[in-house]
């Protein structure tokens, strides 16, 4: 069970070899760049273009993935889960849920109930589970 999570994991992060071939990439466009400027000047003119075509395809292709890799990163954030805190009627037993709030702990007396007029109670504070935790177990 723990290697299906460990694989399902590192699926989702972006491999560290081909960032570095990217960047790579990316210094030797600007050097390719460089070296046809140099040659401009020189009065290779064959060379030249053929420098600045090399080095400006590399630059857009490693530019346009090292972009999608941070946008692809930035959708992997950690999404902060719903907290629930479960209300019970002491007297009657009838159950509510709200949204925890700051303070709220297990057993703490709250207003009284609407129905019988007495002391209600924090019975459960807990995480609402995801849509996968769900799917994998349908009891709870």
């Amino acid at each position: 069970m723990t290697n299906k999570a460990a694989s399902s994991g590192s699926s989702n992060k972006i491999s560290t070899f081909v960032l570095a071939v990217t960047y790579i990439t990316l210094i030797l466009s600007i050097i390719a760049i460089v070296a046809g400027v140099t040659a401009f000047y020189e009065g290779f003119i064959e060379v030249t273009a053929y420098l600045l075509a090399i080095g400006f395809i590399a630059l857009a292709l490693s530019g346009y993935y090292v972009f999608q890799s941070r946008k692809h990163v930035a959708t992997l954030k950690i999404e902060t889960p719903k907290i629930l805190t479960t209300i019970e009627c002491i007297k009657c037993g009838i159950k509510s849920t709200r949204e925890f709030q700051r303070g709220d702990y297990v057993y703490k007396e709250l207003d009284k109930c609407s129905k019988c007029e007495d002391t209600q109670v924090i019975t459960a504070i807990y995480r609402e589970p995801t849509l996968k935790e769900k799917e994998k177990n349908p009891t709870a």
